[in-house]
């Protein structure tokens, strides 16, 4: 059995034991360990998630199963005998599990229930692209700790140094050593002291003053522009509703917690 398929069984135990209820909405049992059964319904968890995980269902999928969860009550059982189901530790990880299982439970009713439109993801959509404006910018920087050292950069490009050259100094590791080189970007993909200064260069242009950022010093080159890239709606359309719910929770959860009395020791 690989090792997401024990991820899975291990949170399909952490379920089993914390909703003890399923076995009684489902007789229906695989084996029987000295008497204590193991329920149909609990291979169906684990096999459902390794599904959606593109894993096919299959019988060698669901013996597999059903061999680990022998394994593990087996073990169970030794451990109780043992008398070390009484730890602390073990029943407050047993009690986060079944907080876990009943969180996520409530998260995926939620989606289930409140899916986000196409008109509400076009509208994401259409606000995202107008913030990206409609050009791409290509540029160059050599990013340093001091206004002291950019100024010293600058010098340098007046007296004729190539800014390929000088962009060896810089303390931006991932262009560096590409001449200060930057992918092709849209100005909301940089920061914004970074992106003002960019867009008042013209193509071949460098800035005569440093530019400050949380980053440091740059010096930065425009070397081109173009129309902006950007991908089609039904391209990023499953990718914003997605992110769009995930705020949405993000908000939920924030109102919950507001609605609640909490008291931290």
């Amino acid at each position: 059995m690989n090792s997401s398929l024990l991820q899975v069984v291990a949170i399909a135990v952490g379920l089993t034991m914390a909703a003890p209820a399923l076995a009684a909405t489902a007789p229906a049992k695989v084996a029987t360990v000295n008497g204590v059964a193991i329920p149909k319904a609990y291979v169906d968890v684990i096999v459902n998630a390794q599904t959606q995980q593109g894993t096919p269902d299959s019988e060698q999928l669901r013996a597999s199963v059903t061999e680990r969860l022998i394994e593990l009550e087996v073990l169970a059982q030794e451990a109780s005998k043992k008398g070390l189901g009484k730890s602390p530790e073990l029943k407050a990880q047993l009690e986060i599990q079944r907080l876990q299982v009943l969180a996520n439970a409530y998260v995926q009713d939620y989606a289930k229930k409140h899916p986000v439109s196409d008109e509400v993801a076009k509208a994401e959509y259409d606000k995202l692209r107008a913030k990206s404006g409609d050009k791409d910018y290509k540029a160059r920087h050599i990013l340093l700790d001091t206004e002291d050292e950019a100024k010293d950069i600058i010098a340098k490009l007046k007296k004729g140094e190539k800014f390929e050259d000088l962009a060896k100094a810089s303390k931006d590791v991932g262009s560096k050593d590409k001449g200060g080189e930057l992918d092709w970007n849209s100005v909301d993909n940089y920061v914004k002291p970074f992106s003002d200064a960019m867009v008042k260069l013209e193509k071949g242009q460098y800035t005569d003053t440093p530019v400050q950022s949380q980053f440091g010093w740059h010096v930065i080159r425009l070397d081109d522009t173009r129309a902006a890239q950007y991908p089609g709606f039904d391209e990023v359309k499953d990718q914003l509703k997605q992110s769009i719910q995930q705020e949405e929770l993000k908000q939920l959860i924030k109102e919950l917690r507001a609605k609640a009395k909490i008291k931290t020791h």
